[in-house]
C-alpha cells in the first residue's frame, strides 16, 4: 500500500502569525522559501566577519540614502520571505516596523555564503530573480569573490559579473559608492 503523502505550505501571513504567537521564536534560525520552512545553516566565524564587516562600511555609506538591513525578512511574495545577509533598502520613516520590505524597496540583497552556496544560488536567486530584484551578490568565501547577478528575469538572471581580491565594486542603484573587494572579504 503506498501512502498518500501531502506537504503543508504555508503563506508569509501564516508564517508571520507563527513567529507572532510563539511557535516560531526569534532564535529558530528559520526561513520561509516556496512556502516550505526551511532551517538555516548555522553562522560561522568567517560568515559572520563578512556580514560585520558589510554592516559596518555600508552603514557608513548609506546612512542618508539607504537602510542597511542585516539578517532580516524582505516579503518576497505570498509563500517566501527569506532573510537576506544584508538588504540595502529605500528609506523610510518608519524603518519598516508597518510591515517588512517588498521587492519594490530593496536596492540589493547580499547573500554571504560559506556553506551554503549550492542553497543561495539554487534556491534563493531564482526566487530574488522572480521577484525582479534588481541585483544579488553572493560573496563566495571559499572562492574569494563576489559574484553579482544583475537583469533578472522569470528564468533567472541574465548577468553574472565576479569581482577578485583587488577589484572594487558598487552597488547598481549607487555606482559612485565603491568598495574594494577586499574590504568586503577581510
Amino acid at each position: 500500500m503506498i501512502a498518500n503523502i501531502q506537504r503543508k505550505t504555508f503563506t508569509t501571513e501564516e508564517y508571520q502569525r507563527m513567529a507572532e504567537t510563539g511557535i516560531l521564536k526569534e532564535e529558530d534560525r528559520v526561513e520561509l522559501i516556496n512556502g516550505e520552512i526551511i532551517s538555516m545553516a548555522a553562522i560561522g566565524s568567517f560568515h559572520a566577519a563578512c556580514v560585520n564587516r558589510l554592516n559596518q562600511l555600508f552603514t557608513r555609506a548609506f546612512r542618508d540614502s539607504a537602510v542597511t538591513a542585516i539578517q532580516n525578512p524582505v516579503t518576497i511574495s505570498k509563500t517566501s520571505e527569506p532573510e537576506p545577509d544584508l538588504a540595502l533598502l529605500k528609506p523610510r520613516p518608519d524603518f519598516y516596523a508597518a510591515n517588512h520590505p517588498t521587492p519594490e524597496d530593496v536596492y540589493l540583497i547580499i547573500e554571504v555564503a560559506d556553506t551554503s552556496v549550492e542553497y543561495d544560488r539554487g534556491f534563493k536567486l531564482p526566487l530574488y530573480a522572480r521577484a525582479a530584484i534588481k541585483e544579488v551578490w553572493i560573496v563566495d568565501l571559499h572562492k574569494a569573490c563576489i559574484e553579482a547577478h544583475s537583469n533578472p528575469s522569470e528564468r533567472g538572471y541574465r548577468m553574472i559579473r565576479k569581482f577578485y581580491r583587488g577589484d572594487v565594486i558598487a552597488p547598481p542603484s549607487f555606482p559612485e559608492k565603491v568598495f574594494p573587494v577586499n574590504e568586503i572579504l577581510g
